[in-house]
């Protein structure tokens, strides 16, 4: 009897410590807030394509309005730092950063609140840092934007075919926001894309200076296209460039977001990082009292490499196909974005690169990159570290 009257009392026990433990969770989802800081606004595609992978996040979690802030326009500066204490006293649990000048200033704040988890976009910090409760994450982008520029290689064929260009003609125009690894790595691959398909073509680059500057980014596009360019791409944030494609009628492939509404005529296709997942990941993660990852690379697995659908109307015969086709190679690996075998440098197929991975004030190379014939791209760090000038690619200017 008593041995019964023993089990019984701990089988309500544990009853009571399971009810205890789920009203915990509950209240723990209820209370869960996300802070999320913006260089920008909706203006800058840049910041709308985090603003929609956010809300797309929330609505998956079942979060409410209340649980979700964003502040926006902030700068990279120590405000940086001052919007992440401001985000702590309104009670987040989890604060993310998505400018990689936002770095140092939210690595201040991680070290101060040491009981909230900060999550930074493109940085390179976090895994040098080791702090629990810093991390970095960024996406296999540059698969996406060779997908891209084979869209402009089919482009340029088209053009070819048509007789409108010759094979020697086939040049393109990129406008760039700084000679940073994550834009070269990015202008790279949608270069070799574009080769893979065109193999006379050649790009030249232009930069602004600003992640965020329409005029500039206008002033590049027109200076680019001036310059004999018939196709244009770029990285940097503003409708600058697709607008003035659309006006001179010169191709264009985006990033960050379909341009078709404003550009119907001359916008192809756009690459995207989908931060949905992550956002997801990290909430869910704090939720449940888990780790974050320190650094975090998305892929076209994930989800987190994305393509706009292809604007049919600019786009040439086959496109959606060849995309199709070329997709499925990246996700088995039967083709290398930095396949060594595609590319030269000053004339020469390099064999060995000393990468900046453990990234330090002066930039020192401390990691070899190329093994088994191509660039070991974000596989050692998450954040972009090809930063190689390779042939066929002019730099019209240079900005940092």
């Amino acid at each position: 009897m008593f041995k019964k009257i023993l089990s019984l009392c701990l089988a309500v026990l544990m009853v009571a410590a399971l009810a205890v433990s789920m009203a915990s969770c509950n209240k723990s989802d209820a209370d869960f807030k996300l802070g999320v800081i913006l260089l920008h606004s909706e203006t800058s595609t840049y910041d709308l394509n985090f603003i929609e992978a956010v809300n797309r996040a929330k609505e998956q979690l079942g979060l409410s309005d209340s649980q979700v802030i964003m502040m926006r326009d902030i700068p990279e500066s120590n405000a940086v730092y001052e919007a992440a204490a401001d985000l702590v006293d309104q009670g987040c649990d989890v604060i993310f950063a998505n400018s990689f000048g936002h770095e140092t200033y939210l690595l201040k704040a991680a070290k101060e609140f040491t009981d909230v988890e900060f999550c930074h976009a493109t940085g390179t910090m976090a895994h040098t840092e080791k702090l629990d409760n810093f991390h970095n994450a960024f996406a296999s982008i540059y698969e996406g934007r060779y997908l891209a520029g084979v869209a402009a290689g089919m482009k340029l064929n088209e053009m070819i075919e048509a007789g409108t260009i010759t094979a020697e003609e086939a040049k393109m125009g990129y406008v760039g926001a700084f000679t940073y690894a994550e834009v070269i790595s990015g202008y790279t691959s949608f270069y070799l894309g574009a080769k893979s398909v065109c193999p006379s073509v050649t790009m030249d680059v232009q930069f602004t200076g600003e992640w965020y500057d329409e005029i500039k980014e206008k002033d590049a596009a027109t200076a680019l296209i001036n310059n004999n360019c018939v196709l244009i791409s770029q990285h940097a944030d503003s409708m600058g460039a697709p607008s003035v494609c659309e006006e001179k009628n010169v191709p264009n492939v985006s990033y960050n977001g379909s341009t078709v509404a404003s550009c119907p005529n001359t916008f192809i296709v756009s690459s995207k990082i989908d931060w949905t997942p992550y956002f997801v990941y990290i909430c869910e993660q704090a939720m449940a009292g888990k780790a974050i990852a320190a650094d975090w690379t998305g892929t076209l697995a994930t989800g987190s490499v994305a393509l706009s659908d292809v604007n049919t109307q600019a786009a040439a015969a086959g496109t959606v196909e060849k995309l199709a086709e070329v997709k499925a190679a990246l996700q088995d690996g039967s083709l290398k974005v930095f396949n060594t075998a595609t590319f030269t440098k000053d004339g020469e197929t390099l064999t060995s690169y000393m990468a900046d991975v453990d990234t330090d004030e002066t930039f020192t190379p401390d990691t070899e990159a190329i093994k088994d014939g191509y660039f070991h791209e974000s596989e050692y760090r998450s954040a972009p570290y090809f930063d190689i000038q390779i042939d066929g690619i002019t730099l019209l200017n240079t900005k940092f």
